[in-house]
């Protein structure tokens, strides 16, 4: 007999202003539980210290986490010169020190060294897996953990403000993995001194951001006094799938995909949309198949036929 799961079957995105007093899985669970969701995910962890937008997926919505964590990201985040740190935030131990601090002018010059496509290395305390262990675990227990320079995307860079000579606030536009704590250590180095992060917060990622998002004091309070259906409180499936195209289908073809069978596009009048997604770039070959404009599927294109990848039950 299939073991039944416990919870309210939720279908959506709910967007939390994650504290700085848990890490995200943390957060998730206790969402999760405020809402009884039977099943959760979200789209992007933040550092512990961090706070701002961090995606939660309910339901079928947790298919479509991957997205969400391939979306345009924007930081912001105050750092301290002098210091660094074995975590490259203020969590961690102070490690070494250096009495360099960069004037205003300083920073603006070095800043368009790290926009474009970076090369970074990612702090020794993060999720990146080695051999299998979490960098962090290998870092906890003493071990010298080197992890490989990776190329990531920094669309901007900006010095927003400069409360003393020992600290600065930027503002970052980013694309998927780039790492803030990474940016911010590099950036001190560049500068001839050394830096960690104080203060980081996530201003957005893709569609999400913190004009819909919700604290757990807030959510809370409204779970507490009843007069709100959560499922207000969810935002579509669809809202991380912004970055990949989408086309409509009839009843007859979006009920093949919802049983696993391909939709063949050869009637003259398909020619256009078949035309409008080999030419759209912003995902190779993937799109969201709806009904109505509900959706309906995950589909890959392959010559005439769309395939479906995820079929979403709602």
């Amino acid at each position: 007999m299939a073991r039944k799961r416990k919870g309210v079957p939720r279908h959506g995105w709910l967007v939390l202003d994650k504290p700085g007093t848990m890490t995200s899985t943390q957060a998730m669970a206790k969402v999760r539980w405020l809402l009884k969701g039977e099943k959760a995910g979200h789209g992007g962890t933040l550092d512990p210290i961090a706070t701002g937008v961090l995606p939660i997926a309910f339901g079928e919505a947790t298919k479509t986490v991957q997205y969400a964590m391939d979306g345009h990201k924007t930081y912001r985040f105050v750092m301290k010169f002098g210091e660094a740190t074995d975590t490259d935030d203020r969590a961690g131990r102070v490690i070494a020190t250096a009495p360099g601090r960069p004037t205003d002018e300083q920073i603006e010059a070095v800043l368009p060294r790290f926009t474009g496509m970076v090369s970074q290395i990612p702090p020794q305390y993060s999720a990146i897996k080695v051999d299998g262990e979490r960098a962090y675990d290998l870092a906890r227990e003493g071990e010298a953990v080197e992890l490989a320079a990776r190329i990531v995307r920094v669309d901007s860079f900006l010095l927003t403000g400069r409360p003393d000579e020992d600290h600065a606030e930027f503002e970052v536009e980013c694309g998927k993995g780039t790492y803030m704590r990474s940016l911010a250590r590099d950036l001190a180095v560049a500068l001839g001194t050394l830096g960690h992060i104080t203060v980081l917060r996530r201003l957005s990622v893709g569609r999400f951001n913190l004009e819909n998002a919700v604290t757990l004091e807030e959510l809370e309070q409204i779970i507490a006094e009843g007069a709100r259906d959560p499922d207000d409180l969810l935002l579509p499936i669809e809202t991380a799938l912004d970055q990949i195209p989408a086309v409509d289908l009839t009843g007859e073809e979006a009920q093949r995909l919802r049983h696993g069978q391909g939709v063949l596009l050869l009637r003259r009048g398909d020619l256009a949309r078949l035309e409008e997604l080999r030419q759209d770039e912003r995902d190779a070959g993937t799109a969201l198949a709806t009904e109505r404009g509900r959706p309906v599927a995950l589909v890959r294109l392959d010559g005439a036929e769309l395939k479906p990848v995820r079929v979403l039950h709602v």
